[in-house]
């Protein structure tokens, strides 16, 4: 036979996966942060600009748990959401207050005893 198969002619070249395009979170690790993210879809007419803080958490999640590369949460378009750097008089400050990420006002902080 004249036209014999040569499988090992061509090279199969892996490729970095496409920009934004990630791992299904098989496991559930982010399930939580994705579950608050599409409740507060749906509360707001799936408006996601009123949902931008639910979103951040989610994808930072993703990032801590690997299931999308790093990236600046400035570059992801959060800039706006950064907390800022604390100025040196209140450095002290932020350091002990220690307040979870749940966006809990300064009255509930101290009434709940963290400040």
């Amino acid at each position: 036979m004249s036209t014999a198969m040569n499988f090992g002619t061509k090279s199969f070249k892996a490729r970095a996966p496409d920009k934004g395009s990630f791992p299904l979170d098989h496991f559930g690790e982010c399930k939580a942060f994705k579950e608050m993210f599409m409740k507060c879809l749906s509360e707001n007419n799936f408006d996601n600009s009123r949902c931008r803080l639910q979103s951040k958490d989610y994808l930072e999640c993703r990032m801590e748990k690997q299931l999308m590369a790093k990236e600046p949460l400035e570059k992801l378009g959060f800039k706006d959401l950064m907390d800022p750097p604390p100025s040196p008089e209140n450095r002290g400050f932020c350091e002990r207050a220690a307040l979870p990420k749940h966006g809990r006002t300064t009255a509930e902080a101290r009434k709940a005893g963290w400040l």
